[in-house]
């Protein structure tokens, strides 16, 4: 029929589940038809053109994108480069040309790594744009056609079967069998039954059992509706726009080094202009040495191999990761996973192994367990006290009738079992192998004559089968209720009996109450002579054989990085879309909490966001929740000061995996929007592995506070014994052009060699600093005044020395300059176990990182101690043995000294104090 072009309009602009007339899922057929104006023959070709025109295509609006110079231009916007780009120009001037381009170079590759690591935050929106499906078949004045499914219009009549993926919003107007996949919305398991009908006006996504949503994927049947929304209205187009609002949020470390840099930048300036002022009108200097002095000065304390080294430990925490199975798409998440308080985790796949597998098998005689997790055929039948099971007819039948009404096959490959077709019937598969039946032998022997598919609507499926001796029966599984309600009696042991429906309902709800989904079998006799079934053959006459319990079951590793995860101080919270009673089950298994509390998504609209906010932290299990509330509940978290880690695999968790402070998308199930939204990306979907990273991301922290901790006292000494020395009208001890040596020289090598340290022990029983901690923390703070006081005594100490020997300011200032070298080796040394002594044999033998990095230093010091021309481009001179082992001794000193500052602190502050 010709489609009316009145209120549609009216019809389509009222979004889904906002009001009465847009809440499609809670009107009939009819209704929907009436609204926008269609019917079973859909529009005619000339009302769908006029309605593209009104509504545009069915796509998602393309994101505005920053021009990919400006985004690499951005790379420079930090306080902390510009004064090393200050600091540049002023070397290069002043004819120090090396160190200039050193700065330069250092500051450029930290340009390009940002630029390569971080601008890919817009690719989300194109990923969730490929998820609309290309073409689609419709029914335009009672024809089918395929079209390009961005030509779909609000009232067009779509049609779906098997294998599709839906391209709009659709309300169902019929379906036969139809099972649709929309994990990518919802996180649940298994295929969602679909059937027409009116659902509730509140039911959550998952439960709008009528509606189909753009990008899932039709598992089973067929059916037809009207597409109500197409394009950025769509529930896809809904969390698109959910995206777009989020803010990509700065890490804990780019904040801090940001806030760093600031500070730092105002005392470089001051100090050095206060300094260049002072020399000059005080003390008489030149304006050109005073400038000089004071650029090198300048670059001295100016830590500018510092983005570098933390860039690189960042890199090498990446590597490190993609060793154990996590892949880390943008840098900085690397060291804020060291800091996560707070893992939310999707369950299913994650916490889950996302293999259905039957749990418990009851009769009327009692109930017995299965032993083994997954699809692999391995494991046995039980008693509930884990002893052997009892023989029992009705259950050899149930499995049987389980094996037989079934669809599924079990695939091997390479050890790793998975089932093609229904995830229910192959735990079935399974269970069956488990109790001894070889799957296709015992399919072959009772051949399959005929079969009523499953349904939604009538919920139950039903085959015949001829087996040995042309014996024939009638094997039935569906929701327990609706079998047992086609039952006139139960098996028992011996003989059939009336059926005691308390009992029934007592097993259910005891699986229910397991988190288990349920159902229910039962077996007949038909007619003689009967090879075809109809409705009437199964729906009444029936004996009811018993039910089977089903469960997603928690990994293994997932349980030890759960505990290892609380012993850090890493709360986890379960968000699923799944039910209430399946998730809170899940967790008491996993032992998320002693006893985990938990809350739907309904009671969460009801909550204000303060509400949330209080009440939070004491949740475990989010269940039936929505794009909204998993954003929500990530923002709540972060309000309250906690560092987030969000995983997720759908379309649904991309907002929440973008506000997060660290989003881990699943490498394996995932959709490309959750990767392109995340910061990491788990190759293996495996809880464990983010355990693993959050240890590699502690690790990572630790090594940058340990660059830092060698970098500013060791420059704080050089520049503190210039400074003393221009107040107090003293010698130089050390010229210009050996300060800058000295930091080309160990900046590259000491400084780079802490990027490479591994763990330091109990790494993951310290608890995860907080948010607000500063980067550098007082034992920090108190290390860089300490030792830049002394070094400055060593430098004062050996420049005096080597005049009192009667030594030249050249050979004095050499041995300075060595003095320092080797004083920063030892303080390396010192500096590698924040948390525990040094004074160990793994602390003494070093890493090759270490000892690679020593040996360079070694190398270049002799060179510049005794070649000749490094002698006339630094002004060095050769010195003797004895001194060489009087500066040695200096080193050895300042290490002992550090150790017992090192110990002391440590009581004076205890571990958390320590960090903060």
């Amino acid at each position: 029929m010709a489609a009316k072009t009145v209120n549609v309009t009216r019809a389509h602009d009222t979004r889904p589940n906002n009001t009465r007339s847009g809440a499609w899922h809670a009107r009939t057929a009819a209704e929907t038809c009436i609204a926008f104006e269609t019917g079973t023959d859909g529009l005619d070709h000339q009302e769908a053109g006029r309605r593209l025109g009104i509504y545009g295509p069915n796509q998602l609006p393309a994101a505005a994108r920053t021009r990919p110079f400006l985004r690499f231009l951005a790379q420079f916007n930090n306080a902390l480069i510009y004064v090393l780009l200050c600091a540049a120009t002023a070397a290069i001037v002043l004819g120090h040309l090396v160190d200039g381009a050193v700065i330069v170079i250092v500051v450029l590759v930290n340009a390009v790594v940002g630029f390569v690591q971080e601008g890919r935050a817009e690719q989300a929106l194109d990923a969730i744009r490929d998820m609309i499906a290309p073409h689609a078949t419709v029914l335009r004045e009672g024809e089918r056609h395929t079209i390009d499914a961005r030509n779909i219009v609000p009232g067009d009549i779509v049609v779906l079967e098997a294998g599709d993926k839906v391209p709009a919003d659709i309300k169902l107007l019929r379906a036969r069998g139809l099972t649709v996949d929309e994990a990518i919305l919802t996180g649940e398991s298994v295929p969602a039954e679909k059937s027409e009908g009116v659902a509730a006006e509140n039911a959550p996504l998952g439960d709008r059992f009528s509606m189909l949503y753009s990008g899932t994927l039709v598992a089973t049947g067929q059916g037809y509706g009207v597409a109500t929304a197409t394009g950025a209205s769509t529930e896809i187009g809904r969390i698109s726009d959910l995206i777009g609002k989020v803010e990509m949020l700065t890490t804990p470390l780019l904040r801090q080094i940001n806030e760093f840099s600031r500070q730092f930048t105002w005392f470089a300036v001051a100090t050095a202009a206060a300094l260049f002022v002072f020399a000059v009108l005080a003390r008489s200097y030149d304006w050109v040495d005073a400038l000089m002095v004071v650029v090198a000065l300048a670059v001295g304390v100016v830590p500018e191999g510092l983005p570098a080294v933390i860039t690189i430990t960042l890199a090498i925490g990446v590597r490190r990761m993609a060793a154990r199975r996590a892949v880390v798409r943008r840098l900085p998440a690397v060291e804020t996973l060291g800091a996560t308080s707070v893992i939310c985790s999707d369950k299913t796949g994650t916490l889950t192994k996302n293999q259905m597998t039957a749990r418990r098998v009851a009769t009327a005689q009692g109930v017995t367990g299965l032993s083994g997790a997954g699809y692999a055929p391995e494991g046995k039948l039980v008693a509930e006290d884990g002893g052997a099971a009892e023989p029992d007819g009705a259950r050899d039948r149930l499995i049987q009738a389980a094996l037989l009404c079934n669809d599924a096959r079990l695939v091997d490959e390479d050890g790793q079992w998975s089932v093609l077709g229904d995830p229910m019937e192959g735990a079935l598969v399974t269970l069956a192998a488990k109790a001894g039946l070889h799957p296709e032998t015992e399919r072959e022997a009772w051949a399959r004559l005929d079969e009523i598919p499953f349904d939604a609507q009538h919920r139950f499926m039903a085959t015949l089968h001829e087996g040995p001796g042309s014996e024939r029966r009638v094997f039935v599984k569906g929701a327990p209720e609706r079998v047992l309600a086609m039952c006139i009696d139960q098996a028992g042991p011996g003989a059939t009996r009336p059926i005691d429906h308390a009992y029934w309902q007592q097993r259910i709800d005891a699986a229910a109450a397991g988190g288990e989904r349920v159902l229910g079998f039962a077996t007949m006799v038909p007619d003689a002579g009967v090879d075809r079934m109809a409705f009437a053959t199964v729906t009444s006459g029936l004996t009811f054989l018993g039910v089977v319990g089903f469960i997603d079951p928690p990994r293994e590793e997932a349980i030890a990085a759960v505990a290892e995860c609380r012993a850090a101080g890493i709360g986890v919270k379960m968000i699923t879309g799944d039910h209430n009673g399946t998730a809170r089950a899940i967790a008491r298994q996993l032992a998320i909490a002693n006893d985990p509390k938990a809350i739907e998504g309904a009671a969460l609209d009801r909550l204000t966001d303060a509400e949330l906010r209080a009440v939070v932290d004491e949740v475990s299990v989010f269940a039936r929740t929505t794009p909204e509330h998993k954003l929500r509940i990530v923002r709540a978290l972060q309000a309250n000061g906690h560092i987030v880690a969000m995983t997720g695999d759908g379309v649904n968790d991309a907002p929440a995996l973008k506000q997060s402070d660290v989003g881990v998308a699943m490498g394996r199930k995932g959709t490309e929007a959750a990767k392109e939204a995340a910061q990491m990306v788990l190759l293996d979907d495996n809880f464990a592995s983010i355990v693993a990273a959050v240890h590699e991301g502690r690790t990572v922290y630790d090594n940058i506070r340990k660059v830092i901790g060698w970098t500013l006292p060791t420059n704080g000494g050089e520049t503190l014994s210039v400074v003393l020395a221009i107040v107090f009208g003293l010698t130089l001890p050390m010229t210009p052009v050996q300060i800058l040596w000295i930091n080309l020289i160990t900046t590259v090598t000491l400084g780079l060699a802490l990027a490479f340290e591994p763990s330091e022990p109990n790494v993951m029983r310290r608890p995860p600093r907080r948010r607000g901690a500063p980067l550098l923390s007082r034992f920090l703070v108190w290390r860089i005044v300490f030792v830049s006081f002394l070094f400055m005594l060593g430098v004062f100490g050996a420049f005096y020395l080597a005049l009192w020997r009667g030594y030249t300011q050249g050979e004095a200032r050499t041995a300075v300059v060595n003095a320092v070298v080797v004083m920063e080796i030892f303080y390396l040394f010192n500096v590698r176990y924040l948390h525990m002594t040094s004074f160990s044999l793994i602390g003494a033998v070093g890493t090759p990182a270490v000892l690679g990095a020593i040996g360079v230093a070694v190398v270049a010091q002799i060179a510049f101690t005794y070649a000749p021309f490094m002698n006339d481009l630094f002004g060095s001179a050769p010195i003797s043995l004895v001194d060489g082992l009087l500066i040695v001794a200096l080193g050895v000193l300042t290490m002992i000294v550090l150790e017992i500052e090192k110990a002391v602190m440590r009581k004076v502050w205890p571990t958390a104090a320590y960090m903060a």
